[in-house]
Parts: structure tokens; sequence; C-alpha cells
């Protein structure tokens, strides 16, 4: 069994980016949005992914950003992939992939199994799926979670992962029930909004390594 995907998000500082490489994180996120506690500036996030070494990916999330906007901010931060977190059509996501060679993942809100099946209209375009909880004040990062069953017999035609919700204490579950490729945490792991804890990254880190290791192969 290959080892889980792991993405901490919502980064913004140095220490706290060192942390998630260090917990064996292989994706790191930086948040332009500005209603987000965890918004970065084009410059702040252009700085931090200065510090992500080569194993480790930069993911950049925009929500409903104006393409040109999105290609100014692609050009001065250079992340490996655009994670998409809004409204975002998927006539958006073809446009980003004609002129853009990133990985692009799409976040989906879950409800029901139809979220699950509408959000099939990405696939042409779309790299990953990113399955997160609907609700909350902001489109991520709300600390809430959906109901995991809903993915556990589901058959996926495009690469994916789970968001909403996610710490060192539910992530266990969370793989076992749906053997996620790639888990995401940004609330969980973080001591007030908008402010990481390296223990609790490496937590988190550590409970996903060893409930993807349990899992039958």
């Amino acid at each position: 069994m290959a080892p889980p995907l792991i993405k901490i998000c919502g980064l913004s500082t140095p220490e706290t980016l060192d942390a998630a490489v260090a917990a064996g994180a292989t994706h790191v996120g930086f948040v332009h949005f500005k209603p987000s506690p965890r918004h970065l500036s084009i410059a702040h996030a252009a700085d931090l992914r200065e510090r992500v070494p080569a194993h480790v990916k930069a993911v950049l999330l925009t929500v409903n950003m104006e393409p040109a906007q999105t290609s100014d901010v692609l050009q001065a931060v250079r992340p490996d992939v655009l994670q998409l977190h809004g409204q975002e059509t998927p006539d958006w996501l073809q446009l980003m992939r004609e002129h853009s060679d990133l990985e692009i993942w799409k976040a989906v809100s879950v409800k029901h199994e139809a979220s699950l099946e509408q959000a099939q209209r990405y696939k042409p375009f779309a790299h990953r799926l990113l399955y997160d909880a609907a609700g909350g004040v902001l489109p991520g990062g709300n600390g809430l979670a959906f109901d995991w069953r809903l993915l556990a017999n589901y058959r996926h035609e495009l690469e994916w992962g789970l968001a909403g919700g996610l710490n060192a204490s539910n992530v266990g579950d969370a793989i076992a029930q749906t053997r996620a490729p790639l888990v995401d945490a940004s609330s969980g792991v973080e001591s007030a909004p908008g402010v990481k804890d390296p223990d609790k990254i490496a937590a988190f880190c550590e409970a996903a390594r060893v409930a993807m290791a349990a899992l039958p192969g």
C-alpha cells in the first residue's frame, strides 16, 4: 500500500510550514482568499512557496477568482497545484487546463450521494476532486465533516481526496471508512482560527500514516 497523500492547508508562517514538511506532509496549502483567517497576500504566499522543498507540492487555494487575476497570481506564486474552492464551472477549469500545465483540483461540497454524481461534470478538466463538507461561513476550513459513509462504496472515476473537519482523532476512522488516497486538514490542526499548531500537525500526519498502513491490501 502506497503511503497516504497528506495536505496541510492554510499555512502562514515559516515555522508551521517547516513543521508540516518535517511531519511528512506531501502537500502544503496557501490560501489567497481575503475573508479567510488563513488569507495570504500574493507576496507572502510567494515567499513561503520559496521555502517548500522539491519533494513537497505547493498548493494555492483560490475562491471564485477571475481568470486574468488568477493568471497573475500563479505567475507570482508558482504553485505546483491550483485548488479551486468556489463555484468555478467546468468551463472555467477547461480554460485553466488549456492555458496552464498545473495540476488542478476542484473542491466539491458534499451533502448527499447526488453531490458526488454532480461533481463528475468536472471529470474532463480536474486532475483531482476534493470532497469537503457543505455549509459554514467559508468555502472550507470550517471544521465541519460530512457523512463519510457516502464514499464507502463509491466508484471513483477521478483521483480524489477527503477534507472537512479532519483532525488527528478522526482521520483514522475517515481513512478506514473511505480509503481516501489523500487527506486534507486545516482547522483541525490549529490552536486558534488561522494559527497552525506544530504538535497537531505532527499528530495528524502520524495518524494518517498509521491508518493507511492498517488498510487491508
